[in-house]
């Protein structure tokens, strides 16, 4: 009757399931032995009373192996039992479950979903990670319902499909093959609601000033915008709605698109823009002008004619084109040849003078005014013409005294003194002036050089020369120019000296 209380505290502690093996063996040895069979069997049941004293201590693990292995050991005396014990010692890490998820926080919440992310455990055991699972429980209730059904590795995890306002709690657990994780548990409840972003319009730069379009010109302008939850977009012109057979829009949930395929200038005007999201309203202006080429100016007409000038004078179009008048462009036309030439442009005054007419000619003139659109389809013409008259004149030329040229010869450039070298040619110039052109000698040692092939002399624009060809010694001496015309004579002397190669 004591064995089956023995038998209890066993499973209850783990560490005790060694210790009836070693009893049952020692029960076996006494019957081989003799009859005292039965006080053997008396003796355990006194031992048994400390194994009931053991579940009080497995707060020290190796406390309690001692004891249960010294109680058989002095009644059988063989130290085998004690090895049996430790073996189940190392299994014990294998068994050890992970550790809880780290930094478990909400990053987005919305309307019907919440995104957790959190950080992989320190400890995961030998058997590794199979993954986590993720669990939600309704505020004021003890219920916890597990979201995904099979464990995954990321560290992120979005609840999808959840009610709008409720509360709940979220706790995240690791699996492994050895076991749950103690779940990391948020310290407050979620509040599942949307988040709102307020209304903005993003007007692009270009769009901030009047927007300019020529008629006829397509209008497409995407304006984006932010909000949360989709925005409801309003368009409006002059507090009325929109012309929808003139102007189409588009709304996505992110931008706003005004599309008018052929613009008018009826489409000209102010555009409001408003986005708004529960009460909240954001607002901008869209300035749209659409122009077409101006109207003709009025009232041309001339007024004076003075030599070769023509005063004009105009009043601006009664028809702008819905853009400022940047000038104007004048032209005129000979009666002549009949084609238009530009004499003025962008011309900002009513007024003009068109000078540098040629005399003779008959004139007409047109003016058209410019804008951003361009030059006006049409041309004021002024209706009378200007006839430039010619002025009859006599010429007269002009009497010019008459002026003795005639000069005796006069050397402006002498010659000078020269030094050669044997066998190499050597020239002499000099320059000389008179009217009429003086006759040239050429004289060696006061002795004339005439037709001598070693000497050769030119005489060009009042520059003389005289080129002695491959001079030896007796090529050397004083060589004279002389000058002579009927109104005198003149002369220049220079020394040649010839000087033979060591």
């Amino acid at each position: 009757k004591t064995a089956p209380p023995a038998a209890d505290p066993a499973p209850a502690a783990p560490k005790e399931e060694p210790a009836p093996a070693p009893k049952e063996e020692a029960s076996p040895a006494p019957k081989k032995e003799a009859t005292p069979a039965p006080a053997a069997e008396e003796t355990p049941a006194p031992e048994q009373h400390p194994a009931t004293e053991q579940p009080p201590a497995p707060t020290d693990n190796a406390a309690p192996v001692p004891t249960a292995e010294a109680t058989p050991a002095p009644e059988e005396g063989s130290p085998a039992p004690p090895a049996e014990p430790p073996a189940p010692e190392p299994e014990k890490p294998k068994a050890e479950p992970p550790s809880s998820p780290l930094s478990l926080a909400v990053e987005e919440v919305s309307e019907n979903s919440v995104t957790l992310t959190w950080k992989a455990p320190e400890k995961t055991g030998r058997s590794g990670l199979d993954g986590y699972v993720v669990e939600i429980c309704k505020d004021g209730s003890t219920d916890w319902a597990e979201v995904n059904k099979e464990p995954f590795l990321s560290t992120r995890y979005t609840i999808q499909d959840l009610s709008s306002g409720e509360k709940l709690h979220v706790r995240v657990k690791a699996v492994s093959a050895s076991g749950t994780s103690v779940p990391a548990t948020l310290e407050q409840p979620v509040l599942v609601r949307e988040i709102t972003q307020l209304p903005r319009i993003r007007m692009p730069r270009h769009l901030r000033q009047t927007y300019v379009r020529c008629v006829g010109d397509a209008v497409n302008l995407m304006i984006p915008f932010q909000g949360k939850p989709q925005p409801q977009v309003v368009w409006t012109k002059n507090d009325q709605p929109l012309d929808t057979s003139r102007v189409n829009i588009r709304n996505t949930d992110k931008d706003t698109i005004f599309f008018i395929r052929e613009a008018q200038r009826s489409d000209s005007g102010k555009y409001q823009l408003a986005v708004k999201i529960n009460g909240a309203e954001d607002k901008a202006i869209l300035d749209i002008r659409v122009i077409e080429p101006p109207g003709p100016p009025q009232n041309l007409k001339l007024v004076d004619i003075w030599g070769f000038n023509v005063a004009l004078e105009w009043s601006p179009p009664a028809d702008n084109g819905n853009s400022e008048i940047k000038g104007y462009t004048v032209q005129k036309s000979d009666k002549k040849s009949g084609k238009w030439f530009t004499a003025l442009e962008r011309c900002t005054r009513t007024s003009c003078t068109i000078s540098d007419l040629i005399m003779g000619n008959t004139y007409s003139f047109r003016v058209f005014a410019e804008n951003a659109c361009g030059l006006s389809e049409k041309a004021a013409v002024a209706s009378g013409v200007a006839h430039i008259k010619k002025k009859k004149t006599v010429y007269q030329p002009e009497k010019i005294p008459e002026r003795d040229m005639m000069e005796p010869p006069k050397f402006t450039q002498p010659l000078t003194d020269r030094a050669t070298t044997r066998g190499y040619n050597t020239h002499l110039f000099c320059s000389v002036r008179g009217f009429p052109q003086p006759k040239i000698i050429w004289m060696k040692n006061q002795m004339e050089i005439r037709e001598d092939p070693k000497y050769i002399a030119l005489i060009d624009q009042g520059v003389c020369s005289l080129e002695i060809r491959k001079p030896g010694p007796f090529d050397g001496g004083v060589y004279t120019c002389k000058a002579v015309n009927p109104l005198g004579e003149a002369s220049v002397d220079c020394k040649l000296d010839v000087k033979s190669m060591i």
